[in-house]
C-alpha cells in the first residue's frame, strides 16, 4: 500500500481519475433522440456503447460501435413498469381445501350408492 501523502503521484492519479469518472454536482441526463434517424445519427466513439431514448416512440435504442467505428442499432420497446398485487396465500390455500374436500365427498358419495358384493361364506 502507499502511504497517504497528497504529494504521493499515485494517490494524485488516483484522485484524478475519481474526479473525471464521478465529477461531484455534476449534471447528470438522459441521451434523447428522434427516432431511427436521431439514432443513426448520434456520434459515438469506436468500442462504444449507449442506451438513445427515443422521443417519438417507446423505444430504447442500443447503439453499439466496433472497433472500426461501425455502428449498430438494436430498438428495444419500453413500457411502465406495473407492480403485481401479491398473492394471497391463505386464499390460494383455501381454494386448494375446498377442491380436496368436494374431491373426498364426491368420492364418499359413490361408495355408499355401489352395492355390496356378498361373501362367499354368507
Amino acid at each position: 500500500m502507499f502511504p497517504y501523502d497528497q504529494n504521493n503521484q499515485i494517490y494524485q492519479q488516483l484522485l484524478q481519475g475519481i474526479q473525471q469518472n464521478n465529477p461531484i454536482g455534476s449534471k447528470q441526463t438522459v441521451t434523447k433522440v428522434t427516432g431511427r434517424a436521431g439514432a443513426e445519427a448520434y456520434q459515438l466513439a469506436p468500442d462504444s456503447s449507449i442506451l438513445l431514448l427515443d422521443t417519438t416512440n417507446p423505444i430504447v435504442w442500443l447503439a453499439q460501435t466496433d472497433g472500426a467505428g461501425y455502428k449498430s442499432l438494436t430498438p428495444y420497446d419500453i413500457k411502465i413498469h406495473e407492480e403485481k398485487a401479491p398473492e394471497d396465500k391463505y386464499k390460494l390455500l383455501e381454494d386448494r381445501i375446498s377442491k380436496l374436500e368436494e374431491v373426498i365427498n364426491a368420492k364418499q358419495s359413490n361408495t355408499t350408492n355401489v352395492k355390496r358384493k356378498p361373501d362367499a361364506a354368507e
